[in-house]
């Protein structure tokens, strides 16, 4: 007997004993409460309740994909679609609960709890029955048999009827066959379970990059809307900072020149005026460009700038960078301002005396991830400000993803993931 072959379908046995009640149980459950909370949501009760229970099939989703990928290695894509709009109060909660019933991946969820409580039920409960069997089987030969049968007459164990202690013998045989079948399919009918999942609620290749492309488009105007205001406020700096004190300085320069020889004190003083204000528009110049794009960022790439960010943040941030080369300019400069936004509410709203910042690049996967935590009260939320909603809006042209965890207490951690390569 192949120990390992046997080790491997006793493990399959109790992973479909954990999974019976989230079939059977958890999956029926939702599915129910999906059913009913969809048809009250014409009378408006199910517009509160639905957001509820989708969160609910979603992390049952999620609990599958994790055991999938934990157990078997089997990767569950689940391509849900990021809720748009930062909306608070019935209008914030009537987008949320219109932009997940417009989301197919709902639906994929919905109707793979129905086929979960039933076929995916069967495909856990399999692998437990055939090494039941194997044991029940030799405890009918022990004698159990007798008072069986007995009490209620002939027992049919699988198809063996069960009278005497010859067919308590054809029984205990079958057990057995039943035993060394489970070492050879215990394991298969329970990745098979994951594979049926992966069919029903995980996204292809194809669908995934369909998904990327709708998002790209949909996140297309609020790169444009973005643009246009970034040019405005540049224009609006310019205009009423450095511009008008380089007006000014013009106009003294030209009063110097009509004073120089009439009232020389008078010109020393306008050009000591001159020479202030050029200095504080050069000044404003610097930070409109390190703005726009800061020289450090240019010159040394994105960790030499975050690095130098950190450096004059008003709480101490530790950083950690692995980058084996540059990335393109706008990733870069997207990175390093999502960076920025979050450490400075860190800083500012956290309550925190310390925060990591932590970034790194997949070669394996073409990704950059950054995490920033911090220490402080936590609480933080997407929907409670204009902030964190800016950065998705800015992540969106690339893509990137952003995801907040942060419970009452602390501590803070925001994730940032983007697509790209880097610059060879």
């Amino acid at each position: 007997m192949d120990r390992r072959r046997l080790r491997d379908a006793l493990l399959a046995s109790a992973r479909g004993l954990l999974l019976i009640p989230l079939t059977v149980g958890l999956s029926t459950v939702l599915f129910v409460l999906f059913a009913v909370s969809v048809a009250l949501t014409p009378i408006g009760v199910g517009v509160l309740t639905t957001p509820l229970v989708v969160d609910g099939i979603r992390g049952h989703a999620n609990l599958r994909r994790r055991l999938a990928a934990d157990w078997y290695g089997v990767t569950i894509t689940a391509g849900y679609r990021t809720p748009r709009g930062d909306r608070r109060g019935i209008a914030g909660q009537v987008e949320r609960c219109v932009t997940m019933l417009r989301d197919p991946a709902t639906w994929r969820e919905a109707g793979w709890l129905f086929v979960d409580a039933v076929a995916g039920l069967f495909l856990a409960v399999l692998p437990v029955s055939l090494l039941g069997y194997a044991v029940f089987g030799l405890v009918l030969l022990a004698g159990v048999w007798v008072p069986i049968v007995n009490a209620g007459g002939t027992y049919w164990f699988a198809f063996v009827p069960v009278n005497s202690w010859f067919t308590a013998l054809l029984a205990a045989l079958t057990g057995i066959g039943f035993g060394l079948l489970a070492q050879y399919v215990n394991t298969p009918l329970i990745r098979g379970h994951f594979l049926m999942t992966r069919s029903l609620i995980g996204l292809s290749e194809r669908q995934l990059l369909a998904q990327r492309v709708e998002r790209l488009k949909e996140t297309r105007h609020d790169a444009v809307d973005g643009a246009a205001a970034e040019l405005r406020r540049i224009e609006r700096d310019l205009h009423d900072g450095a511009q008008a004190r380089l007006v000014a300085m013009g106009m003294s320069l030209g009063t110097v020149e009509a004073l120089i020889e009439k009232d020389p004190e008078q010109a020393r003083r306008l050009l000591a005026q001159a020479r202030a204000s050029s200095a504080e528009a050069l000044t404003e110049l610097r930070d409109l460009v390190r703005g726009i794009h800061p020289p450090v960022l240019a010159e040394r790439g994105l960790g030499d700038a975050a690095r130098a960010l950190a450096l004059r943040m008003q709480l101490p941030v530790e950083v950690d960078v692995e980058l084996p080369g540059r990335l393109e300019e706008p990733v870069e400069s997207a990175a390093y301002f999502a960076i920025s936004e979050v450490l400075t509410n860190a800083a500012k709203h956290s309550g925190a005396s310390n925060a990591w910042l932590d970034i790194y690049y997949s070669r394996a996967e073409k990704t950059l991830r950054i995490a920033i935590t911090d220490n402080g009260r936590g609480g933080a939320d997407l929907d409670a400000g204009t902030g964190l909603r800016g950065l998705e809006r800015r992540l969106g042209p690339f893509d990137g993803v952003l995801a907040l965890s942060s419970p009452a207490g602390g501590p803070t951690l925001v994730t940032i993931e983007i697509p790209c390569a880097l610059v060879e």
